[in-house]
């Protein structure tokens, strides 16, 4: 493995996990007016993963595996192992209590107008369930970051800008309880970027993975299982939340926008 490569990889994947700090400093400063625009970038980043899951990291991992399985047995591990990456995460969220789900994102608004002066003990609790709920979550994510960069660079930047704007809500969702249960901006904030961390943690297994067995096979199996999350995710995380922060057709139109983007990008790179 090439270290540049490695370094880089694991950068990326840094910069997507901390995007939670993001969704931290909207958490504390956000107004109505800005949903439709958060609404259109959750749609937009899901059109991405959804293009690129069909149109190019399942073909990659095809051309891996082609390598390792003779036929059409390349084409059956392939599936197989995109429905494993979507069992994968569906079991983490599952396992998630419904009422700590990160996907419940709180309406900043309307807490700010619930929560009387002092340190409300509840919602301090709610922000620390959701933030170790989407450190688990987020676990997948930085694996499919990393792994995705070492397979081709210009895939890994694209998912790792869709999981960076994926991940702005996550912590809109750690730090609106924790800020408006103490009042301290900074530690909502740094609450909020530690469960973007873990992240890393993904990418390390990766990494990991990548040093103890043969590269070229775990690459196509990994690259499967990602393109399966990130379906997951589009559907599971993104598209409710871009509903709930705007309207239907803003999401829409902002899936159309991120698909004709990356297949516009793809083209040119080419």
């Amino acid at each position: 493995m090439n270290p540049v490569t490695v370094a880089t990889a694991l950068l990326l994947t840094l910069i997507a996990g901390l995007s939670t700090g993001i969704g931290g400093l909207l958490s504390m400063f956000q107004k109505r007016s800005s949903s439709h625009f958060l609404c259109a970038s959750l749609g937009f980043s899901a059109g991405v993963m959804v293009y690129l899951s069909f149109m190019e990291i399942l073909p990659e991992s095809l051309h891996y595996l082609e390598q390792f399985y003779p036929d059409t047995r390349a084409n059956v591990v392939t599936v197989i192992t995109f429905f494993i990456g979507i069992l994968v995460i569906g079991l983490i969220d599952r396992f998630v209590p419904s009422r700590d789900n990160p996907h419940e994102i709180p309406d900043v608004v309307t807490l700010a107008n619930k929560v009387q002066a002092g340190t409300d003990h509840h919602l301090f609790r709610t922000g620390i369930l959701s933030a170790l709920a989407i450190a688990i979550h987020n676990l997948p994510e930085g694996l499919a970051t990393f792994t995705s960069y070492m397979a081709d660079p210009q895939i890994g930047i694209s998912i790792a800008i869709a999981i960076a704007i994926h991940n702005i809500p996550e912590g809109i969702a750690v730090a609106v309880p924790i800020y408006f249960a103490t009042g301290n901006r900074a530690k909502s904030l740094g609450i909020a970027l530690l469960s973007g961390l873990s992240e890393m943690l993904g990418a390390l297994l990766g990494l990991m993975l990548f040093s103890f067995s043969n590269a070229d096979l775990m690459l196509g199996l990994v690259l499967a299982s990602t393109a399966g999350v990130m379906i997951y995710i589009s559907f599971d995380e993104l598209l409710p939340t871009a509903e709930r922060y705007g309207e239907h057709h803003l999401a829409i139109y902002g899936i159309l926008g991120g698909m004709a983007v990356m297949a516009a990008s793809l083209i040119i790179l080419t």
